[in-house]
């Protein structure tokens, strides 16, 4: 079976509205490359829909009912958006799920040195990349710094106009016999992605000479070895401290407690002389998260409570505080039970096992360029709508969520009728590699789970590509699923 191409079916109006969904989700992508920036935008956007923040609504004793809307978050890097529905939230939830952290490098806790003439930001790289596609890119810094006064200082370096921008420096080809003699994963080592962010030393004057003293009278060698004395024994690293000190207020020891992450600089764009795609960083994943966000904000009312997750962390397993392994997810759902006036303690249990989620992340789009590694009648194209992997994993399904037989039939039911044009695929060859998402986390609370997404070509490079077909049968998808 092949699917059709999305494009085909367009009359004018699914066009102006893909157009204008695809130009609503370039700035977003644009704007927001971190996911601190992307969190804090969705709240914004929550807040203007109507949404108010669970920790306010609990120290206001507040009494939840449906059509009450609330958001939650973590440390700034997770969220959490729930609408309730008409039916008893022990009947479950209608659930999208997709991550908002991308590949990327982050600067070390203490980064910054001199050497031979360059002031240096050592990295170490986050999540899956090819360290050789991150040489040459002009690059932007973004994050925070929290100063031991409690202040925390935003920084976002590399995106404006007038904004200077960084990079990491390669070796010309000329030098280069026996580096491109290494396999791929060695032509640039991991501690050789250090960001170069200056050139220029810092001038001191040693000033006119004694008071006094005439041009004639000047002590030359004393001027000199004042001279000396002053210049400080790393000066392109003394200017660079005192350029920041100036504009942020950022001291050197203030990098111990920084998150600053390097991301390629500039907008995405629309890509192909038909305009028919987007380039742009970070797709994976937040060209889902953006979907689920904006059919979450646009539902309407439900029978089934509708609940969007963006996490952190599922670039590196999904660990820590604002990941989905944490609990973040299941504490905020038993506190928003509580709102509603339910103490049964079996409630949330309930609740959770009789949820269902479509796990929005992305999928490999195939590529002809490399079409070795795809097998052709199980992947995903560019331009033919939204799809669903039935299970990912490695080779033998490792580490995959496999959704049953059953959910994938309700799935199909609920995109035909919504005329939502749809895909099924695969990661690649069974032994070409693998991957995997969020899926099988919440799948643990014996909720139904499936992974469903767009498709990506060059995934985890710094500029990846979608199709706005895809894009805008996402949209559809996802809320149709919410509707449910």
């Amino acid at each position: 079976m092949e699917a059709k191409v999305a494009w085909e079916a367009y009359g004018a109006s699914d066009l102006e509205a893909l157009e204008s969904l695809a130009t609503s989700y370039i700035s977003f992508i644009s704007e927001n490359k971190t996911e601190r920036e992307c969190a804090a935008a969705a709240i914004k956007k929550a807040e203007a829909a109507g949404y108010v923040s669970l920790k306010e609504a609990i120290a206001a004793g507040q009494t939840l009912h449906a059509g009450s809307k609330v958001w939650a978050q973590a440390q700034g890097k997770a969220l959490i958006l729930v609408q309730l529905g008409t039916a008893p939230l022990a009947d479950g939830l209608n659930i999208l799920g997709a991550h908002i952290d991308s590949p990327r490098l982050d600067l070390k806790q203490n980064p910054l040195y001199e050497s031979n003439g360059f002031a240096l930001l050592d990295t170490h790289y986050y999540g899956g990349i090819k360290n050789y596609q991150w040489v040459t890119l002009p690059l932007a810094l973004h994050g925070v710094v929290a100063k031991t006064d409690g202040t925390v200082v935003n920084v976002v370096i590399g995106e404006s106009a007038d904004d200077p921008v960084f990079c990491v420096t390669d070796l010309l080809v000329h030098l280069a016999s026996q580096q491109l003699d290494k396999k791929g994963n060695k032509v640039v080592e991991g501690e050789d992605l250090d960001l170069l962010v200056g050139n220029r030393p810092l001038i001191e004057s040693a000033g006119e000479g004694e008071a006094g003293a005439t041009v004639g009278e000047v002590d030359n060698e004393a001027v000199s070895a004042s001279a000396d004395a002053a210049k400080p024994k790393e000066p392109v690293k003394a200017y660079f401290l005192k350029l920041i000190s100036e504009k942020y207020g950022i001291a050197e020891e203030d990098f111990l407690s920084a998150e600053l992450e390097v991301v390629p600089a500039g907008r995405a764009r629309e890509a192909g002389f038909d305009r028919s795609m987007i380039l742009g960083y970070g797709q994976d994943d937040r060209v889902c998260a953006y979907t689920s966000l904006r059919a979450q904000l646009e539902v309407g009312q439900t029978t089934r409570t509708a609940v969007c997750i963006l996490v952190d962390k599922e670039e590196i397993g999904s660990v820590g505080a604002t990941g989905m392994a944490s609990q973040f997810f299941e504490n905020t759902m038993a506190e928003i039970l509580a709102l509603t006036g339910e103490t049964n303690p079996l409630a949330l249990r309930r609740m959770l096992a009789n949820s269902q989620m479509l796990s929005s992340d992305v999928s490999a789009g195939f590529d002809p360029a490399y079409a070795a590694v795809f097998e052709a009648k199980n992947s995903a194209f560019l331009g033919r709508g939204l799809v669903f992997n039935k299970y990912t994993g490695s080779r033998g399904k490792s580490g995959s969520n496999d959704a049953s037989a059953e959910y994938m039939a309700r799935i199909r039911r609920i995109m035909d009728e919504a005329k939502v044009q749809y895909q099924t695929a695969e990661l690649g060859k069974v032994d070409a590699g693998g991957g995997g998402t969020i899926a099988y986390i919440p799948a643990k609370y014996g909720m139904d789970v499936i992974d469903s997404g767009v498709a990506v070509l060059s995934m985890h490079a710094p500029w990846e590509v979608t199709s706005k077909a895809d894009v805008y049968e996402a949209y559809k998808g996802y809320l149709a699923f919410l509707q449910a």
